[in-house]
């Protein structure tokens, strides 16, 4: 009896449109796999249908997962960071090894579990962002010493970053970077070792960006896909066609003909594309207000809450959401390299899909801190 008591209670005090905006863009991913990947589910298995049930299944585990993250105290990671760290870590070592390591596309980035094919890296974009938070807010008192209170985290983050490099992944292995620096940003680091970290994370990226002859090749590509037309462009050019077709309200649901085998990773990477043949300006505005909505309510998290872990936390995996946001529809629009990257909660994918929505039932579970009159927060 008590135990459902304090469910109702804690349910009463969570942030509904959070809930909503986050439910919502699950629901219109699954609809925009749906329609994306049909033909490619009739050709490639006769069942036009494979992609959405497998995206169903992948969203109803993601939504129990979200429900207990949305329900479990945040503070409960204090105590389980250093054993998420450690098996996060573990898991990155074991894909690279040969007979466990699923190789893809010419990658090594996944781990078959039974029946279930999970991406390690995903649930290291989570921990790596908790771990961030907890040990800069523990590290408050001594922040601005770089050797004590700045080095030590970035060690294990260093290993995180070559263990995804060596898969191969830059795109996932920058974004857990540019998280965690955020994090960084907002724990109270002084600017010369700001600058310093800026500049040493720069250069890095930039020396494993060049020195990899097809990444080179994708920073390059991007910038002038018509000139590499038959190759590395030929995806951003048919996203470009796709999107110039939409107009202002699409063509209609399943009214897209870039779908129809000429752009590759419809329901994946450039579902955007998609989304903008189909429902026109208006679905792009849609899904990027929906995310915006998301960034201001986490944001008045931020604000209310007193605990520095909770306040840390909450600005990780918000930004965590919005830089891979960022990162896809950048690709999509021709702003930025082609990452392989998927849209937060919509694009096909059963391991981000599930650690994307473990991410948001903790944002949920830190909303429920906040008093809603006034709006301040107490910390446990």
């Amino acid at each position: 009896m008590k135990m459902m008591t304090f469910l109702l209670s804690h349910l009463k005090r969570i942030d509904r449109i959070l809930v909503g905006t986050i439910v919502f863009l699950c629901l219109f991913g699954l609809l925009m796999v749906y329609s994306a990947s049909y033909p490619l589910g009739e050709v490639k298995y006769e069942q036009g249908s494979y992609f959405f049930i497998k995206q169903w299944q992948w969203l109803v585990m993601g939504g129990f997962f979200f429900f207990i993250a949305a329900l479990l105290p945040y503070q409960i990671y204090r105590k389980w960071i250093k054993w998420l760290v450690l098996l996060s870590l573990l898991c990155l070592i074991l894909v690279l090894l040969p007979g466990i390591g699923v190789v893809k596309n010419n990658s090594q980035r996944w781990i078959h579990l039974g029946s279930l094919m999970l991406q390690p890296s995903e649930a290291v974009k989570l921990v790596m962002v908790i771990y961030f938070a907890y040990v800069y807010a523990k590290k408050q008192a001594y922040i601005t010493s770089f050797k004590k209170g700045v080095m030590p985290p970035l060690i294990l983050l260093g290993i995180a970053f070559l263990l995804i490099l060596k898969q191969p992944d830059l795109g996932t292995a920058v974004s857990i970077l540019l998280s965690c620096g955020i994090i960084l940003l907002c724990a109270g680091l002084k600017t010369r070792h700001l600058i310093l970290l800026g500049w040493t994370a720069a250069a890095g990226i930039t020396f494993f960006a060049v020195t990899a002859p097809y990444r080179l090749k994708r920073l390059t590509s991007f910038r002038n896909p018509f000139q590499y037309e038959n190759g590395d462009g030929y995806q951003l050019i048919h996203s470009y066609f796709a999107m110039n077709s939409g107009g202002l309200t699409g063509n209609g649901l399943g009214g897209s003909i870039q779908k129809l085998g000429f752009l590759p990773e419809a329901h994946t990477d450039f579902i955007m594309a998609i989304i903008s043949e189909e429902l026109g300006i208006m679905g792009i505005l849609l899904v990027i207000g929906a995310y915006l909505l998301i960034m201001y309510r986490a944001m008045r998290i931020v604000q209310a809450l007193h605990d520095p872990f909770g306040k840390l936390l909450t600005i990780g995996l918000t930004f965590q959401i919005m830089l891979q946001a960022a990162f896809n529809l950048g690709a999509v629009f021709g702003l930025l390299p082609i990452t392989g990257i998927p849209l937060p909660f919509i694009s096909y994918g059963g391991s981000s899909l599930m650690f994307m929505m473990i991410s948001a039932g903790i944002l949920v579970n830190l909303s429920s801190y906040v008093k809603k009159n006034p709006y301040r927060a107490h910390a446990k």
